[in-house]
């Protein structure tokens, strides 16, 4: 997954901690490179109980590292029924693609009925 906000991609680590830092954005997981780090205005979610933006998302939940605050992931505006997990980063009816792709390689029958 590549920046947020300048694209660069991610390299194999050094030893040690990743100079990466993880963010939510409009609901979903993002990465922030080292150089943006630098900038004051990440235009990040913030956790509405402490006003922090050190959130992770995961499985359709966002949690606060700073509180400890955990609540569900709300839908992007235009996304709430289009079949995309929730914070996944993942296109709108991508989930109902990868099922149906599933069903057939198992060979279920699609559209469940």
């Amino acid at each position: 997954m590549p920046c947020y906000r300048c694209g660069a991609r991610q390299t194999d680590p050094v030893r040690g901690a990743s100079p990466w830092q993880r963010g939510v954005r409009n609901e979903s997981q993002v990465l922030i490179c080292p150089d943006c780090q630098r900038l004051h205005d990440l235009d990040l979610d913030s956790c509405a109980t402490c006003g922090s933006t050190a959130l992770i998302c995961r499985l359709g939940e966002i949690e606060c590292r700073g509180c400890g605050a955990v609540r569900q992931a709300r839908a992007p505006k235009g996304f709430e029924e289009q079949g995309a997990y929730v914070g996944s980063g993942a296109p709108p009816g991508l989930s109902a693609e990868v099922e149906a792709a599933l069903n057939r390689v198992l060979g279920r029958a699609w559209p469940p009925g």
